[in-house]
């Protein structure tokens, strides 16, 4: 007789044959997919069976009707967004964490992967310089990690400022001013949004996108009352870092809220060649980032800090007769927006224990090193300019006026070699280059600059 636990394995061995054909791909790989959801509709839809099928079978038609329509975002000449790969011991901690099927909310009910959780937590607090006992939340990416920081910072400044929220709501409290960079990421004002508390006051930026100091100055002076200043670890377009130390600094003598965006660029902080780029980022208020970046872990894993704890768990907290809350340093649900979720700390602790404290500075100081590389490689190819200085893992580059530049993209993406993003800066258009993935090597390098090199030189 067949055990319940023998039920998995055919389509478990599937699962791991398609795997190795798909990693095994990867290096040869064009990078766009092949065929177009409409194209692959037919072998995915149709009618529901009417019975039954064996799950072996299941996962092999998935694999291959999937396969064409898949683009090669793993690979190391993939730099179209800012969109890590997944390092091995991260993406075999993802299928263990999704075996062993864990919501792992409370600490009494999970403490296996918990335990993993939090010892990731402390790592990484470790590992970036940040305050020993902020609390750290896994959340699904950088979008609901600055959700997080931010319903914490809304929570902590409307207290300050006598209004209960969690009692009487937004509906007559004070209005609580948010004021960004001009270049911050969009996810910020989706944030914001989400929270209801409306636009941000854009602040103005210098020719990186770094937030202006005395713009910022005279932002906090022009109004009062609860604020929330949101500052940026790596432009988008330029991997520019605000001037984090002083512009904390500045917004903490007005009483503000801080929060560090940082999806991609917080990992400066574990490079000692790098870490002064966010020097001083430690007494801000909260930090966001987004593990399957920088880190190189599976989706989705985003890292929401909060340094201080009340504000993050009376905005995400939860109290009910049915759940059991065990002694400690407050359960996971206490720490982000949801109560079911898989537990998306184990592929970060799986990364840091299989990179330790100099892997992981490696790892960052190569992703910088090859986009210093790819820009140089660029510079040398006929009527290009390099639009930034490269201080982290982004590129920006033109070709001349903005049709032949989109003209120059578009070959690029044609020819699939490696992948870049068009994409539009201080009213130009640009390409995009966005280094990410951990086995992004030299060899890529050549080839991703050869390719632009055709592309420009194409008429």
């Amino acid at each position: 007789m067949t055990s319940r636990a023998d039920a998995y394995l055919p389509a478990l061995d599937r699962a791991v044959a398609h795997t190795r054909t798909w990693l095994t791909s990867l290096p040869g790989r064009r990078i766009p997919p092949r065929l177009s959801v409409d194209e692959l509709a037919d072998g995915l839809g149709g009618p529901l069976p009417d019975g039954p099928t064996d799950a072996g079978a299941v996962i092999d038609l998935l694999a291959e009707c999937v396969e064409p329509g898949l683009m090669a975002m793993p690979s190391g000449r993939f730099f179209g967004w800012v969109i890590g790969g997944t390092l091995p011991a991260a993406l075999a901690a993802d299928w263990l964490t999704a075996a062993w099927d864990q919501n792992s909310g409370m600490r009494f009910a999970t403490p296996g992967t918990v335990a993993v959780e939090e010892a990731a937590a402390t790592w990484l607090l470790d590992l970036l310089g940040l305050p020993a006992d902020a609390d750290v939340g896994f959340v699904t990416g950088g979008t609901m990690a600055n959700f997080t920081g931010l319903a914490a910072g809304r929570q902590q400044v409307l207290t300050d400022h006598g209004w209960d929220l969690d009692r009487l709501g937004l509906t007559g409290a004070p209005r609580v001013r948010v004021l960004v960079g001009e270049e911050r990421h969009g996810t910020v004002d989706l944030a914001l949004r989400y929270l209801g508390l409306g636009a941000p006051t854009p602040v103005a930026a210098d020719a990186a996108g770094r937030i202006r100091l005395d713009a910022l100055a005279d932002a906090l002076y022009a109004g009062s009352g609860p604020t929330i200043v949101c500052l940026q670890a790596g432009n988008l377009h330029s991997g520019a870092f605000d001037p984090l130390g002083p512009a904390i600094a500045l917004a903490k003598q007005h009483g503000a809220w801080v929060h560090v965006d940082g999806a991609f660029g917080l990992w400066a902080g574990a490079s000692p060649r790098l870490r002064h780029l966010v020097e001083g980022y430690e007494t801000a208020d909260s930090w966001a980032s987004d593990a399957h970046k920088t880190l190189n872990v599976p989706y989705d894993c985003g890292i929401a800090i909060v340094a201080r704890s009340r504000a993050v768990r009376d905005a995400m907290g939860i109290q009910a007769s049915y759940l059991v809350h065990a002694e400690g340093p407050g359960d996971p649900l206490d720490k982000v927006p949801e109560l079911s979720r898989r537990a998306r700390g184990i592929p970060v602790w799986a990364a840091l224990r299989s990179l330790g404290r100099s892997g992981v500075a490696e790892l960052v100081d190569g992703l910088a090193g090859h986009a210093r590389a790819i820009a140089e490689g660029i510079a040398t190819v006929e009527g290009a300019e390099i639009l930034n200085d490269v201080v982290f893992t982004q590129v920006c580059a033109a070709f001349g006026d903005d049709q032949r530049t989109r003209a120059v993209t578009a070959r690029i993406l044609a020819d699939g070699t490696a992948w870049m993003s068009g994409s539009r800066w201080r009213g130009r258009d640009v390409l995009r280059v966005s280094v990410s993935n951990w086995s992004t090597d030299a060899r890529d390098v050549a080839l991703t600059v050869e390719a632009v090199r055709r592309a420009a030189l194409a008429r």
